[in-house]
């Protein structure tokens, strides 16, 4: 634009320049009925130098600086600038908005260091696999039940082994940590003897806490396990469990009204033993994950492969 305008102060034709610089028409002549202003220095609004009160009454940046020293130097010493504000707010009545008491810490020289942001575990995504047999993909999720006697919420860990629907391990408890839902997987390993098969267990979880603390990521790889993540709001990459759980919570949770820890965590470790031993599941000829495995493992039912 501002070459066009010269070529046009130095006489040549405005149609033809502007075809030239491919500047429309319709910008050049706004741009004639408002100039750009040039301004030197910073262009914002020019500092006060001072902040009002509730009564309407100036105090200066100097005297609210006397009062952050203050604050700092008494039992609020920790606060950063945000509550820092609140304090001016609150003590001394003042109006005033956290960017500008940032702005007078930062002279004052009072900020606190910034923390310092530790690397998020780098997340390998979910992909498409087809799976032939058993221990080459499992899938873990947490549910989540509620005690009516006490008004609170339980946690169920579950993990699923994609061909034979078998429930190779579970955790349930008032609360649920990476330490719980890593016990939980271990015995879920030595149940199956993963350490004896030469192809490598993939587990495939969401990016719930549990799954992407630097706690998780190390226990899988001193495993010698992969872990996969789906990715978010696709919970569809993670069927099987969360099948598994419209399961639990129709026959398990919403069939009980539970008093206590105790009688919530009995009834699902009686279901969990009924859906592995007795329930008949429908995508596997109708008989349970266990007996399934067993006919796969005698040769009497051929297996089919799993693609997802």
């Amino acid at each position: 634009m501002e070459t066009a305008i010269k070529w046009i102060q130095k006489g040549y034709a405005v149609r033809t320049v502007l075809r030239i610089c491919s500047v429309a028409s319709s910008t050049y002549y706004y741009r004639l009925k408002h100039p750009v202003r040039k301004c030197s220095g910073s262009t914002g609004r020019p500092i006060p130098g001072y902040s009002k009160n509730r009564d309407g009454q100036s105090v200066s940046d100097g005297r609210i600086k006397g009062y952050l020293r203050r604050l700092i130097q008494g039992e609020h010493a920790s606060s950063g600038y945000r509550k820092l504000t609140t304090l001016l707010r609150r003590t001394y009545k003042l109006v005033i908005n956290k960017k500008k008491v940032y702005r007078l810490c930062k002279e004052l020289d009072i900020l606190s260091p910034q923390r310092k942001i530790a690397h998020p575990v780098p997340r390998k995504l979910a992909k498409n696999r087809t799976v032939t047999g058993p221990n080459q993909l499992w899938q873990v999720d947490i549910k989540y039940g509620y005690i009516t006697g006490k008004r609170s919420h339980f946690y169920v860990a579950n993990i699923i082994d994609v061909f034979d629907r078998q429930l190779v391990g579970y955790y349930r408890g008032r609360s649920c940590s990476t330490q719980d839902v890593i016990r939980a997987i271990q015995k879920a390993l030595l149940k199956r003897d993963i350490h004896q098969h030469t192809h490598t267990l993939v587990i495939r979880s969401d990016n719930g806490p549990q799954f992407t603390s630097r706690l998780f990521a190390n226990f899988v790889e001193q495993m010698n396990v992969e872990h996969e993540r789906i990715p978010n709001s696709s919970p569809n990459m993670n069927a099987y469990v969360e099948s598994f759980h419209s399961i639990l919570e129709r026959e398990c949770f919403q069939r009980n009204y539970f008093e206590t820890y105790e009688e919530a965590f009995m009834e699902v470790d009686r279901f969990m033993e009924y859906y592995n031993n007795r329930r008949l599941h429908g995508s596997l000829r109708d008989v349970p994950p266990v007996e399934y495995l067993e006919l796969i493992k005698s040769g009497q039912v051929q297996p089919q492969k799993i693609a997802l």
